[in-house]
């Protein structure tokens, strides 16, 4: 009989082996995001229980703006036999167009043809499939749960909620996200977010008014900020705009403004550029207009993983959406881990997942705060032709079946 104020095991532990020794098969995966549900549809696949615990009591809907999935994410999902149901959701993207103030073509990424495209996806819609895919597979997500802190015993790691229930499980995963709780309680030395200068803001539009943009991203580097859109064939869409701030605002302190304040002043910002921006924010309900807060990004996380604790996504490589990559390097680093996980004891697994995600999500930040920099700085922004062709980072596969 389980004590009261005590969840169910999220397994049942090893039992046999005290040591780092032990092979992990129950996991308790703290947050319900993006990272959270692609990370126990991976240990599921490698023979790992995974439960889902979630701080809100509510769902993900209607949170966040428009993501792109680079082929390397969908190439992580595809890892797990979850790559279909996002495409179905997304819109292909076979690269982006930038122009300057002026509407002057300044440089134009075409992925590489052995590549598939890119998808773009609303992120509630990302969130709800990926969601409903691991409630298919027999995952469980306990909602209104709160991660406090967790305590490690010999067989196993017991996490302790602000309801005064616990769980336990052979290993805990930190999956919470920008803010994690789970990354400081690992090292309270690991940084926090870095904010880039910028805010977030987007709205989907059923008619853009604007002619179909062939399958590509358009983005313009105005002379105030920065402002892309997509428009399909039957003219739906959307946009995103980023625009510089000095001050760092929480996304809380964002929706303090009304979204028709923020709508007249992203007016202004690209009142003397010649692109699609005004006239796309004039025709954007205030209802619409997603607010998506602070563009922020985490520096190079020192400590990844402490005993039976460790951290993937947002929690451990957050990367602003300058980057793109955002999404799948979450999905990327939830596949590796599980693969790990799949062929080690939890220790040497951990030590693995470092080694081979370290050096490939470093190198992503340091060119996406690059990025950033320029973005924030608009008097000193100029288009560098080179870093709108980098593709390497499209490139990566991962064989689920091959030893790690």
């Amino acid at each position: 009989m389980t004590p009261p104020g005590q969840e169910n095991r999220a397994g049942t532990g090893n039992g046999t082996d005290s040591g780092t020794t032990a092979r992990a098969r129950s996991a308790i995966v703290i947050g319900g995001g993006i990272a959270g549900p692609a990370v126990a549809m991976a240990l599921r696949k490698a023979g790992v229980e995974a439960t889902i615990y979630e701080a809100y009591d509510t769902t993900a809907d209607g949170i966040g703006g428009g993501i792109s999935i680079a082929p390397n994410g969908l190439d992580a999902l595809g890892a797990i036999d979850a790559d279909e149901p996002v495409r179905a959701i997304g819109t292909p993207l076979y690269g982006n167009v930038i122009t300057n103030a002026q509407n002057v073509k300044v440089a134009e990424l075409a992925l590489p043809e052995e590549l598939p495209p890119l998808h773009f996806v609303w992120r509630t819609d990302l969130y709800r499939t990926l969601h409903d895919q691991s409630g298919e597979r027999g995952i469980t997500t306990h909602r209104n749960k709160k991660f406090l802190t967790a305590e490690e015993s010999p067989t196993h790691i017991t996490a302790h909620f602000a309801d005064g229930s616990t769980a336990q499980a052979d290993i805990l995963i930190g999956a919470d996200g920008i803010r994690s709780t789970v990354r400081t309680l690992i090292n309270a030395e690991n940084p926090p977010p870095h904010y880039a200068g910028l805010l977030g803001f987007a709205a989907p539009l059923a008619d853009t008014r604007t002619p179909p943009t062939g399958g590509k991203l358009h983005i313009t580097h105005g002379k105030r900020a920065s402002f892309g859109y997509l428009s399909q064939e039957d003219r739906s869409g959307g946009w995103f705009a980023n625009l510089p701030h000095p001050e760092h605002l929480t996304l809380q302190e964002v929706r303090k403004t009304t979204p028709q304040e923020w709508l007249r002043t992203l007016r202004a910002a690209y009142a003397d550029d010649d692109s699609p921006a005004v006239a796309m924010l004039d025709l954007t309900d205030p209802d619409q207009l997603l607010m998506t807060g602070p563009l922020e990004l985490t520096p190079p996380t020192p400590t990844w993983h402490r005993g039976r604790i460790v951290l993937v996504g947002d929690s451990l490589h957050a990367t602003s959406p300058t980057s793109g990559q955002g999404a799948s390097l979450a999905l990327e680093s939830a596949v590796q881990l599980a693969r790990c996980l799949r062929d080690h004891p939890y220790s040497e697994a951990f030590a693995a997942y470092e080694a081979l995600r370290r050096p490939r999500v470093e190198e992503i930040i340091e060119q996406t705060d690059q990025a950033n920099q320029t973005k924030a700085r608009p008097e000193t922004r100029k288009t560098d032709a080179r870093h709108h062709s980098a593709t390497w980072h499209l490139h990566h596969h991962i064989d689920w079946n091959s030893p790690t």
